[in-house]
Order: structure tokens, then sequence, then C-alpha cells
């Protein structure tokens, strides 16, 4: 039995309830922060020790040595092969897609020459090393692994190490084959916060990172949060989210199923309908109620919609574009008539998926564009991860000796007016005979 709230934005206090709905902060308690602290510190100090130490307490491995925790590619291929061949060809129509949208993102050189001859421009480099953090406690996620590695290959980052807890010592095949068909360079059967230090500090197995992506509990994130400064971090992901905005004239059913398809992530997830049509409400509540026995995971979806899903009565389609800015969902599906219109309305969402058809379980898998996206609202300042995530700027300036006198003697006003002479002076030495 699904019990969701039912809201109206004409009640007099529905602002204070969305924002109750809404309320989320990733952030741990004293004693996961202490314990995450500690363990980047033993990490730090100690290296191959500790991450083995730690990974023996939490992943119960029994390897003596870190270097047994390597995968090699030899094997990842061998997982390849050994999957059955649908699972297979679809990783690669999958592979195939993600890598065809993300080339679009490459950013190149680019400059420009004024008419003093002064070139100014900005060149384009990939990051040198990049760590990919898999998560493989409650599941597996070969789709992560794709949506992580596949941009960062497009970027051209030459060395790509993917890290994957692998409790009591069992790999998933469908993550290695994933791994191999991305070609990834080197896999270690590590996870938790042990895993995030070793890529943030180097151990003398596990080389150190420039920057670390991808999803986990509440130790990684929170072991991404502490390391960050010491390398770069994509983003600090909260649970996964669904905004369902229809104008009543789509499947009750389908739309039941779009709900559970986020509520089955985890009990933190969020799924929220928002339509005009009251009647429509229920008929979706009813599709609900009769599709949940047919679920494998109906005790998660159950606690999710209860604690933090609903559906939402709006007084007509531009409220629910407005209240859908407010919100600013990780996955936002328009079930509407013309969807485009009323996406160019959207300014804050991580994916918008337009149109009856385009259910939102198509973008995890093999749509093509990115996954990993922001949630908790911070679509009001972040966007999904892409090959931007993985590339570089450096600024291009070559000043002609002409250029040099008329930006010189602005910057000695400038740098003058600032008092820093030095600088006032290193201009004007270009110009002044």
């Amino acid at each position: 039995m699904i019990n969701i709230r039912r809201l109206n934005t004409k009640d007099e206090n529905f602002k204070c309830q969305i924002k109750d709905l809404l309320a989320w902060e990733v952030t741990s308690d004293d004693i996961i922060t202490n314990e995450v602290g500690d363990i980047l510190k033993q990490v730090k100090r100690r290296g191959d020790e500790a991450v083995l130490n730690f990974s023996r307490r939490f992943d119960r491995i029994n390897s003596k040595s870190l270097v047994d925790l390597e995968i090699s590619l030899k094997q990842a291929n061998k997982s390849l092969n050994s999957i059955p061949t649908e699972q297979r060809q679809a990783l690669e129509f999958a592979a195939n897609r993600i890598y065809k949208y993300h080339e679009h993102q490459k950013q190149n050189d680019w400059s420009y020459t004024e008419d003093d001859g002064t070139v100014l421009g900005q060149q384009v480099t990939p990051l040198d090393s990049v760590g990919l953090y898999v998560p493989g406690g409650k599941a597996a996620y070969p789709s992560s692994v794709l949506m992580n590695a596949m941009p960062a290959k497009v970027a051209g980052v030459s060395n790509v190490i993917m890290v994957v807890p692998t409790p009591n010592g069992i790999a998933n095949d469908l993550v290695l084959a994933a791994a191999a068909i991305a070609k990834v360079d080197r896999i270690f059967t590590i996870g938790g916060a042990q895993a995030v230090a070793a890529l943030a500090y180097g151990t003398e197995t596990i080389p150190q990172v420039d920057k670390i992506v991808g999803p986990g509990n509440i130790y990684v994130t929170t072991a991404k949060k502490m390391v960050f400064g010491s390398v770069g971090i994509d983003m600090i992901a909260g649970p996964s989210e669904i905004l369902v905005i229809c104008d009543g004239n789509t499947n009750p059913d389908w739309v039941a199923m779009d709900l559970f398809s986020q509520a089955e992530h985890d009990e933190k997830a969020q799924s929220i309908l928002m339509t005009p049509d009251a009647k429509f409400l229920q008929r979706v509540e009813v599709s609900m109620q009769n599709l949940l026995p047919t679920m494998e995971r109906k005790k998660i979806i159950t606690s999710s919609l209860a604690e933090r899903g609903a559906l939402i009565q709006v007084k007509d389609i531009n409220e629910a574009v407005e209240l859908a800015n407010f919100i600013a969902p990780e996955h936002l599906e328009l079930l509407v008539e013309n969807p485009m219109t009323i996406a160019s309305k959207i300014r804050h969402a991580g994916a918008i998926f337009m149109g009856r058809y385009s259910s939102e379980a198509l973008g995890d898998f093999c749509a093509g564009p990115n996954h990993i996206l922001p949630t908790s609202r911070t679509s009001h300042f972040s966007s999904p991860l892409g090959v931007h995530d993985f590339q570089k700027h450096s600024n291009l300036i070559n000043v002609s000796k002409k250029g040099s006198r008329s930006l010189g003697q602005i910057t000695s006003i400038l740098a003058r007016g600032e008092g820093l002479t030095a600088h006032a002076r290193s201009a004007e030495y270009r110009f002044k005979d």
C-alpha cells in the first residue's frame, strides 16, 4: 500500500509544504565526519597498508597486498567476452551513443588577432589523470562506468583509474565489461573513503589523480568533500529525483512507472508529479497501487514515496513550469503537448525529457546524454557531468611590440592606482625606450 502525500498549490500553507518536501542537505554527522577524516589521515600517512587494512575491515577482502586488488585489462576483457551476447551488445550500443553525444561537447583551441598584431586566445588541454568511483555495494552500475569514462576519453584523458568495491572479493562481470568497452586504463577493487583517499593522495600502488568523479554513499561523498583542494571533484550528489509535469493526457501507468523508476533507487529518492488535472492525479495513484505488487523493490519504493514523494495539483501548466524552476529537479519529464515550447521556459533542471515517449529510464542507460546530474536543487548553479569536466583552459596572450605600449600605459595607470609599482614598472619597461 502506497501512502503518498497530495498537495495543492491553492493551499495557504503550500509554500511551507513544498519547502519541507524538498528539504535535503548532503551533510554528515560528526561520527561519520570523524571516521572519514581518520581514514583519510591513515591512507595519506601509511599508503597501501592503510587501504588494505580498511578494505579487509569494510569489504572483507583477504588479499595480502594491494597489488593483488588490481584487475588487469586482460581480465576485464575476459569478463566482456564472458557475459551474454545480449548484454554485451546492449553495453556497446549504449557506449557508442554516449561517446557520440559527448563528442559534440568537446571544446577546441581558439584565438583572434587584434589590429596591432596582439594575439589572444584559449588553449584547451585534457586532465592528465582521473579517478572514477563506481558504487558496488547494494547493486552493480555498469552504466555509471560508461557515463564517467566516456566523456573523460572524449576529452583526451590519458589515464583513467577506476575503483570499485567488491565485498567478499566478488567482482561484477558487467562492471568489468563496461570498463573494457570504455577503455579504462587501470582497475582496483577497492571502495569507500579509503579508495577516495588513495586516489586523492596516491599510495605505493595507486597513483594520485587530478580529479575524482562518480557517485557513492555518504562515506564516499564525505571523503570527496574533504579531499577537494588536493584534487578536483565532479559534484556532491544527493538522492535521485524525478519531477513529472503532465497535462493529464498520458497513460497513467506510464507515469506511475516513471515515478517508481527513481523511487526504487533508495528510500531517500524523490518522485513528484504535477498536473492541473485532479482526476488524473487520482488515476495515477490507482495505477501506482495496482503496479506496486509487481515491483521487485517495492519496499524501497513504498518508503521513498511515503517519505519524499508527492502528487501536486497545480492551476495550469504555466504554474507547473514556475514551480519546476523553483524545485530545479535532477530529472524533469514534460509529458505535454508541444514539449519543446515548454522546455524553453525551463531554466533549472539537470536533464529535460520532452514528450510522452521520453521516459527518464532511457536517459539513465542509453539515450546518450550523461546521467550524472546535479541534485538537491543544485541545478540552479551547476550542470551535468560532461567533457568540460575533464578539460581545462589556459589563456593565451601574445602581445605585439605596438600592443605593449597601449596595454602597458593602461596597466601602469591601474597598477599605480592599486599601489603595485613593480607591476607598473614591469609594463613600463617594455615601452619607455
